[in-house]
């Protein structure tokens, strides 16, 4: 094997690995996990690096914790009565309303990218977990898209504000499981704005 054959094997394994990472964050925020995702969680295994210190916070969790539990408390983060604990939409962190330019901007791109909304999602498409499968898509090559453009869209949409975001997540009086599912996507998020600097 050719030294550029491995240099290009070493960049998909790690591009399928982000691209992991922004499905799981993607599914973590657009609902409450399943049974059968908390036992998932609950197998992974963590490491020494700062992800694999967080992984393993949010694997303890998920040992410790119930579906029930994690949903009431979904619940009482992101959907709420009246409104949630958050709002984890572009428009509302950027603009402080919902339904603003930012989406717009989403809107915009999602349609440059050939990506239609799912006539079933009720959340606009400025959710961060919308965002996160959008960058789950791009970088694990699932959409036809121009090289650079997975940087281009998490530099418009998701660095202005998306770590603001999950460092409330973790400090969020209603959070227990969702306190290291925040620490998780700020430190995530630090690594893909520092990977998406260098490329630039």
């Amino acid at each position: 094997m050719g030294e550029a054959t491995t240099v290009s094997l070493a960049l998909d394994e790690v591009d399928h690995l982000r691209a992991q990472q922004y499905d799981l964050l993607a599914v973590l925020l657009g609902r409450p996990p399943t049974v059968d995702l908390l036992r998932a969680l609950a197998g992974l295994a963590g490491g020494d690096s700062v992800l694999g210190r967080e992984v393993a916070s949010l694997a303890a969790l998920a040992r410790e914790t119930s579906a029930d539990a994690v949903e009431r408390e979904y619940f009482a983060l992101f959907v709420g009565v009246g409104r949630g604990e958050l709002l984890p939409y572009a428009s509302y962190y950027l603009t402080g309303f919902l339904n603003e330019r930012p989406l717009a901007r989403v809107r915009e791109d999602l349609s440059g990218l050939g990506i239609e909304r799912d006539p079933a999602t009720t959340e606009p498409e400025d959710h961060l977990a919308i965002l996160f499968d959008v960058m789950a898509g791009l970088t694990a090559g699932r959409f036809e898209a121009e090289p650079g453009a997975a940087r281009a869209f998490f530099l418009r949409h998701i660095a202005p504000w998306g770590e603001r975001f999950f460092t409330d997540l973790e400090r969020a009086k209603a959070a227990r499981f969702y306190r290291p599912v925040g620490a998780l996507g700020r430190a995530f998020l630090e690594i893909e704005a520092a990977a998406f600097a260098m490329d630039a």
